[in-house]
């Protein structure tokens, strides 16, 4: 999407930076021409990105599921040959 002049503008004078930017047309809510991303909504992606933090840690995370059923979970080691 492109960012016009008028944005790149207001982004400076209230201190936004692009990558706020993409996060809420990336995550936010769609109301009419707006796209919001709420206190509540990125409070919620907060927590999600504390518990991301945690697999990014253990390497990445596995989980085998068949159809509706987890069946077990496992930390990432890479692709098996």
């Amino acid at each position: 999407m492109n960012k016009t002049a008028h944005l790149q503008q207001r982004m400076g004078q209230r201190g936004i930076s692009r990558d706020m930017v993409d996060l809420v047309v990336g995550y936010g809510k769609a109301e009419g021409d707006r796209v919001v991303l709420s206190r509540k909504a990125s409070a919620q992606l907060l927590a999600a990105a504390r518990t991301l933090s945690k697999i990014v840690d253990k390497g990445g995370l596995v989980v085998v599921a068949r159809g509706e059923a987890q069946i077990t979970t496992y930390n990432y080691t890479g692709r098996k040959h």
